[in-house]
């Protein structure tokens, strides 16, 4: 597959967004449609999940357009956080939204098991949504996951966005299943659970949906918090500075390595051992950004001269 230019990236990108946007519109217009006229939590549920990401892929889409501007008075340090914040705060709207489902459910059972009997399932418009649902989330997903590949791996909110329609794919499936086996035996087995069957399922996938959220969540908390990038990404700065420390006869006194969107820092405190000039220091720079971005797409090297690693000695420590 040829290599994409950044405008072009930048392209696919949006589109990919834009996709995004007018199907998980149809998702969250279907799922609240077909959530009314059949009495389905779960159903319900799938649709407000979609109405988020039609709203995470509209705010996702105009952080793209902007996220390789370099710095500028507004944003001293560019606008990479953008896609960190993006990341965190849709994970984080989306454990709200699981919480409050789970809540519902068990006060539906809850309901229930007190001596009220809710309102039965209508399943008709059941068999019409869920085949559309689940064949538009698997359009979503692959669209996404194409165009990532396409554009090198490195754009998060794609890598999300397909994650969220593979799952939401998962979820419109689950909640299929166990709806139809609900319908099929509500006269036998599952007697005693059809009238709550509901929102048994939706207690269900939302226990299983909690896990990935709360991980996505951590891991743009974490960037934002400035925490080191994984080791495989330290592992691999450090090979691909080694040649350019090489050649300068210098020593690398230490290294850190962080991730923040799809960019990563990598800050080099680096003793020249001789006098250098501003002219060497911005030639050796430019040659370990390079040699960097080989490794790292997207990275940036901040090159520190000193004698010291990140933290001072406990004998110059001035705090």
């Amino acid at each position: 597959m040829a290599p994409q230019n950044a405008d072009n990236k930048k392209y696919l990108e949006s589109r990919s967004l834009g996709v995004a946007m007018w199907g998980n519109l149809f998702m969250a217009a279907a799922g609240m449609l077909a959530g009314v006229l059949s009495n389905s939590n779960a159903i319900m549920m799938d649709g407000l999940f979609s109405l988020i990401g039609f709203g995470s892929a509209l705010l996702g889409r105009r952080i793209s357009r902007r996220i390789d501007a370099g710095p500028d008075k507004a944003r001293p340090f560019g606008y990479a956080a953008d896609e960190a914040i993006f990341s965190t705060f849709r994970s984080l709207s989306l454990l709200g939204l699981v919480l409050f489902a789970i809540t519902n459910a068990i006060k539906s059972i809850y309901n229930y098991l007190s001596g009220m009997t809710p309102e039965p399932l209508n399943f008709a418009p059941m068999i019409v949504y869920f085949s559309g649902i689940g064949l538009t989330c698997a359009i979503l997903w692959g669209f996404h996951h194409f165009t990532w590949h396409r554009t090198g791996k490195s754009s998060s909110i794609l890598r999300l966005e397909a994650k969220a329609a593979m799952f939401d794919g998962l979820i419109t499936a689950a909640a299929g299943a166990g709806l139809g086996a609900i319908y099929l035996f509500r006269d036998g087995p599952l007697a005693s659970v059809a009238p709550v069957g509901d929102s048994v399922i939706v207690l269900l996938l939302c226990l299983l949906a909690i896990g990935s959220y709360v991980r996505d969540f951590r891991g743009g908390l974490g960037e934002l918090a400035g925490a080191s990038a994984s080791p495989e990404s330290v592992a691999a700065a450090r090979r691909s500075l080694r040649s350019a420390i090489a050649e300068d006869g210098g020593a690398l006194q230490d290294m850190s390595v962080t991730k923040l969107g799809r960019t990563f820092l990598v800050t080099v405190y680096y003793n020249p051992g001789r006098p250098v000039s501003a002219a060497e220091i911005d030639g050796l720079n430019l040659r370990m950004i390079h040699d960097a971005r080989k490794a790292l797409t997207g990275a940036d090297v901040l090159l520190v001269i000193t004698e010291h690693p990140r933290r001072w000695p406990e004998a110059l420590n001035p705090f």
